[in-house]
């Protein structure tokens, strides 16, 4: 047998991450370690292709490598369920990487020209060539120290919050602002599950509340939108001066909650919605 089919076969192994979530495990299947967190990634499912959807006509004005978005939406989707029903180093390190190539896709797409680096000359296409190249190589070097995918990770979603807080100083719009403060809020009620599932633990399991990372994979599923809408204004401000964007709401946008998507008209209609 080769030298490499024990180390295979170890990072294959269910239970073989260091990372273990509150859920009891096997609690509800001899196949599925943590049963809650699995199934709760269905939301990827759902609004991965109804987001593809409510931005295609916006797609097919700016690029259709757009839908390479959800694409890798669902597919850190379909990582999620294979780490959380393995708690396998393998399923680990996929579910973090994948979550790196989504925000990467997205950066290299919306980040407004004005921000790259000088010496890219406000170059679209060195910027994606520079951002393919990094995140390959975080790729890589995560296979030998998963931290380095952490960092990244850390250093690219810094930066996407940098630009959205100027863009929001810049913007008159109240809409924009509005979207921007929900989207935030959003994102603080994900963090908070998350880090009380972390730190908390052993107070979730004495009053038998093992739900919170599953509440983590719902709300940063709605977060997530929000945040494409916000940069698609920004992007159709700086790529498209031609047209004008509006904020729109799937189902409704009088309903409590509803997945923002952006549609895009010619600047001679009067209505400016961000």
């Amino acid at each position: 047998m080769p030298d490499g089919s024990p180390r295979m076969a170890s990072i294959l192994a269910y239970q073989s991450s260091e990372i273990d979530w509150c859920e009891s495990n096997f609690q509800h299947s001899e196949v599925v370690a943590e049963f809650y967190n699995t199934i709760s990634n269905v939301t990827f499912f759902i609004f991965g292709p109804l987001m593809m959807y409510l931005l295609h006509p916006y797609a097919q004005k700016r690029s259709l490598y757009v839908h390479c978005v959800w694409i890798l939406f669902m597919v850190v989707g379909a990582f999620s369920v294979y780490f959380h029903m393995t708690l396998s180093f393998l399923g680990q390190l996929l579910d973090e990487i994948s979550i790196l190539w989504l925000l990467a896709a997205g950066y290299s797409i919306w980040l407004p020209r004005s921000y790259f680096p000088a010496f890219l000359k406000e170059d679209r296409s060195r910027f994606t060539r520079m951002v393919l190249i990094t995140t390959v190589v975080s790729t890589l070097l995560a296979f030998i120290r998963p931290v380095v995918n952490a960092y990244v990770l850390n250093g690219i979603g810094l930066h996407i919050i940098y630009v959205v807080t100027l863009e929001y100083r810049k913007t008159s719009s109240a809409e924009l602002k509005k979207m921007v403060l929900v989207s935030l809020a959003w994102w603080f009620l994900a963090v908070v599950s998350w880090l009380s599932d972390r730190l908390l633990c052993a107070f979730w399991q004495r009053i038998s509340f093992f739900y919170l990372h599953s509440i983590w994979h719902v709300l940063i599923s709605i977060t997530f939108p929000h945040s494409v809408a916000l940069m698609v204004c920004v992007d159709v401000h700086y790529e498209m001066p031609q047209y004008i964007s509006e904020i729109h709401y799937w189902p409704k946008k009088s309903w409590p909650v509803g997945l923002p998507y952006v549609v895009v008209r010619d600047r001679k209609e009067p209505e400016k919605n961000c």
